[in-house]
């Protein structure tokens, strides 16, 4: 063998034995107890590296710089000191798991958070935690590809709602998905803002203003998450090509869902069970698909105003609502697809051929419905001889029907939706 050949060889040994040794200090796994100085030690971390913190309390404010994994065996509490975020994250791949988080600050304008991902932080995944007591829970913050999974997240059941921030909150975060997680006592469970390609499943909301709030976000998925008593279940507003599937609001105070200037929207097989106000509220949004939801148990099942155009309504049930559907409208709306109608528990007619449609068109509005919504004084007369000759009159004569929606192939039976419990939603 030649020297030079040799000494190639040495080298190449070397600089092998060199990538393994970093690459071993990397992955090193480095036991804290509570007596560690936290922010020293993740500023001493290498790249790679895995904090594990046992069982006891760790001071905040931690500041990630490096990618890290920071994980806690059960008591691990970190705990900030009542200002700014508890964990401030700006590597990327960052893994923040198991940990107690609490002690944020209280300002807004400061966006103060158990965990708040920067922008460079792209693909940082942050479950299993329980995240308590801040004012906003994660805030990722033009942070893509962020997972946030399987947390308990609740926020300052003492703050007024208007003055909590949200359980999770994204801004400009392609991609990110917040999965699994339970939220309570936020002002929204989970608000995005000016994003895209989201994914939000699988989570439950409780004691919320809004359990999901869209604004400015498109071609996202909101689906098998769960909202129980709060003012709003999901709002979608100023947003489009989103996919509301199989999602339960239940008991919600004033809307199930609430559509504002929502485009191009796939909403199937929800439910609204229980709702106060209005299980759905549609103002200025189009081209929209609704099929096999259902909507029971609301003041009115759906409230379409602000010129709502070409959306869709198919294979729905209508349950068990004071008004089925308020639409104050000159035209005629036609809720019917490929000759399937929906359900209407309301509905008088008889199916004399046994094909599952009923033989007559539903309509759920009549003129009496329109003059009470436009003067509800008029309600004082709904037993006067004058309103009861008009309803028979109607019955008798539907070219004085006013416009509105008819169902040309009303249902006889409501169709099964996946999303409806086998018994009622406990928020706790």
């Amino acid at each position: 063998m030649t020297r030079s050949l040799t000494f190639a060889l040495m080298l190449a040994a070397l600089v092998a034995a060199g990538i393994g040794l970093s690459s071993a200090k990397a992955q090193t796994v480095e036991a804290l107890t509570d007596r560690a100085d936290l922010a020293t030690a993740v500023a001493a971390a290498a790249p790679g590296s895995t904090l594990r913190l046992a069982a006891g309390t760790y001071r905040g404010p931690v500041i990630i710089d490096r990618p890290l994994t920071l994980e806690g065996d059960p008591g691990a509490v970190i705990e900030g000191v009542g200002r700014g975020s508890v964990i401030v994250i700006r590597a990327p791949g960052t893994v923040i798991r198991g940990l107690t988080i609490r002690g944020s600050g209280t300002s807004l304008a400061g966006e103060d958070a158990g965990i708040f991902v920067e922008k460079t932080a792209t693909g940082t995944l942050i479950e299993a935690n329980a995240i308590e007591g801040n004012l906003f829970g994660v805030f990722l913050k033009g942070s893509a590809e962020a997972i946030v999974r399987d947390n308990r997240i609740t926020g300052r059941e003492d703050l007024r709602m208007s003055e909590r921030g949200n359980g999770v909150h994204l801004w400009n975060a392609p991609g990110a998905k917040v999965i699994a997680n339970d939220i309570r006592w936020g002002r929204d469970g989970i608000f995005v803002t000016t994003s895209e390609r989201n994914e939000f499943a699988e989570n439950r909301f409780a004691d919320l203003r809004f359990a999901i709030h869209y604004m400015y976000t498109n071609r996202s998925t909101v689906r098998d998450n769960v909202s129980v008593g709060n003012h709003v279940g999901y709002a979608l507003m100023f947003s489009k090509g989103i996919k509301a599937l199989r999602n339960l609001s239940q008991g919600d105070r004033d809307h199930g869902f609430l559509f504002n200037y929502a485009n191009d929207s796939t909403v199937m097989d929800n439910a609204v069970i229980d709702g106060g106000e209005k299980c759905v509220f549609i103002y200025n949004a189009n081209k929209n698909v609704f099929r096999g939801n259902r909507f029971q148990g609301c003041g009115i099942g759906i409230h379409f105003t602000a010129g709502s155009e070409r959306n869709t309504m198919s294979g729905n049930a209508f349950i068990g609502n004071r008004f089925q559907v308020k639409y104050v409208g000159a035209r005629d709306l036609v809720w019917t697809e490929d000759g399937i109608g929906n359900y209407w528990s309301d509905q008088p007619s008889f199916d004399l051929n046994g094909d599952g449609i009923a033989d007559q068109p539903y309509r759920p509005n009549g003129l009496i419905d329109h003059i009470l919504w436009r003067v509800p004084r008029a309600k004082l007369l709904l037993t006067s001889p004058a309103l009861q000759v008009l309803k028979q009159a109607q019955a008798a004569f539907p070219a004085i029907l006013p416009g509105g929606v008819v169902d040309t192939a009303p249902l006889m039976r409501p169709p099964p939706v996946a999303a409806v419990p086998s018994k009622p939603r406990n928020p706790s």
